[in-house]
């Protein structure tokens, strides 16, 4: 069965190509249904449109894991956390380092 949410999250990545959400929504839906490779691309755009949007970063240290690109997984995670400790997200970043140590 097909989620409903993935195609008005599509049509919002088309529509708004330039918006770091409308990426991202559609890259957590894939990473939701353990698509990791697809969820790759989208999480890329929004990570690369906003650099400091540490969801997305987290998100895509996930596909990046879940795809078996452990260095990618490692390499997104130190950056998530680096932003995530400029933003003073504590929790968030102990969630990271978990993430890195489980690696």
């Amino acid at each position: 069965m097909t989620d409903p949410r993935e195609q008005k999250f599509q049509q919002l990545a088309e529509q708004f190509p330039d918006a770091p959400m409308a990426q991202y929504s559609l890259g957590r839906l894939y990473c939701e249904q353990h698509r990791w490779a697809d969820a790759v691309p989208p999480l890329e755009r929004a990570c690369t449109l906003d650099k400091t949007y540490a969801a997305a970063l987290v998100c895509l240290g996930d596909a990046y894991a879940g795809a078996g690109r452990k260095e990618d997984a490692q390499r997104t995670y130190t950056r998530a956390k680096d932003v995530a400790l400029e933003q003073h997200h504590d929790g968030l970043a102990q969630d990271i380092q978990d993430k890195l140590d489980f690696l």
